[in-house]
Formats: C-alpha cells, structure tokens, sequence
C-alpha cells in the first residue's frame, strides 16, 4: 500500500511542475530564437516578425509566451509595443543552455525520445 502525499511532497511535486514547465517555454524554437534576438537589446513587434520570419500573429503568441513566463518585458510606445529581458540570468541561462547542447550534440542529435521542435 503506498503513502499518502505529505503536504511536503506536494510542494516538491509543484515546484517539480512549475520548473517543468520554465523549461517547456523555452523548449519551442521559435520562441527560443525571438527570446535571443531581444536579449541582444530592445525590440519592437515589427522587429521581432521581421527576424522570426513568420506571420505577425503566430509572433504575437510566442511574446505572449515568454512575457508571461517572466523572460521578457513589455512595454507601451505609442501604438507600438517594445519588449525586452529585464533579468540578466536570462541571458546567463540561455548561454549555458548553448554550451551545454553544444558538449551533447551526439546525444541529443541521437535522442529518439524527445521529437524535434517544430513551430
């Protein structure tokens, strides 16, 4: 017979989730790349549809994204909206994100378990 959660481990299985789900913001490509144009400086709507290549609104949805999880601000300009990264961990984490793919490219380029990201 197993044991009931303890109120313990209910707050280890929520801040398991709520970590889960910080990494499954960034695990979209689309998102990850308007993520690392922004941290290069201030960026406008326009800016961030011109380097993603893709339709306004589909654009829209991944600022959404990573303005609500907290790796991006926005903010008002007119009718014009300006986001950027106001943590500079974000940063950090992206950078060691990078080194860290980059030392298991066999592995990961190898993994059958987690598809591909496509947008």
């Amino acid at each position: 017979m197993s044991q009931p959660l303890t109120v313990v481990d209910d707050i280890a299985c929520t801040h398991l989730d709520t970590v889960a789900k910080f990494f499954r913001a960034l695990s979209d490509p689309t998102r990850l790349k308007l993520l690392e144009f922004i941290l290069r400086g201030e960026r406008t709507s326009a800016e961030c549809v011109e380097h993603a290549g893709i339709s306004q609104p589909r654009v829209s949805v991944h600022l959404s994204c990573l303005v609500d999880c907290g790796y991006v601000s926005a903010r008002r300009d007119g009718k014009k909206l300006r986001y950027s990264v106001g943590d500079p961990r974000v940063a950090d984490l992206v950078v060691l994100a990078r080194s860290l793919a980059a030392d298991n490219v066999t592995a990961l380029t190898c993994c059958t378990r987690i598809p591909d990201g496509q947008d």
